[in-house]
């Protein structure tokens, strides 16, 4: 595990509340010379630890007609790799999005995106369940996004009704 100074951890927390935020204006924010940051940006982009930049995008104000289901999948793990073989090989699939090893009832959460249903579904079971290892799936499709990444996707609304007291 990396160890990261303290100026490279307060430009991690800035840049992941916004990506679009420039060396000039992290320089202002930390009180650090442009060039530092651009210093501590370029590391952590070798380092692999800053991975990609990207944009969040609220699908449903355009009218896309994507699909995205969250897949909770069990396993018997592989003898020597664990559960890596496996998450290696439902990963590669491009309509894979996500792949989580987690604790509880299942062992993959699988993120899966399609341009409807059947496909989602053909993905599951042409591909997800015939995989030696998989022992179950469970396919739930995601009806709607409230918040994602720390961004509320819907405007709130004030509460209008009169109060009514005793």
């Amino acid at each position: 595990m990396k160890d990261l100074n303290d100026l490279q951890l307060k430009v991690l927390d800035l840049l992941k509340e916004d990506a679009r935020r420039t060396p000039a204006l992290l320089s202002t924010l930390l009180g650090e010379s442009e060039d530092k940051i651009k210093n501590a940006v370029a590391q952590l982009e070798q380092d692999h630890v800053i991975v990609k930049y990207a944009t969040v995008v609220n699908w449903s104000k355009i009218d896309d007609e994507k699909v995205t289901a969250l897949i909770e999948v069990q396993i018997t793990p592989e003898r020597g790799r664990g559960f890596e073989g496996i998450a290696e090989r439902i990963y590669l699939y491009p309509q894979v999005k996500s792949v989580y090893l987690m604790s509880g009832a299942y062992d993959l959460l699988v993120e899966v995106e399609g341009g409807n249903l059947r496909e989602v579904a053909n993905f599951v079971s042409e591909k997800l369940s015939p995989i030696d290892s998989v022992l179950s799936t469970k396919t739930n499709f995601i009806l709607k996004k409230y918040k994602q990444d720390g961004i509320i996707f819907e405007d709130h609304q004030e509460d209008n009704r009169l109060m009514i007291s005793p």
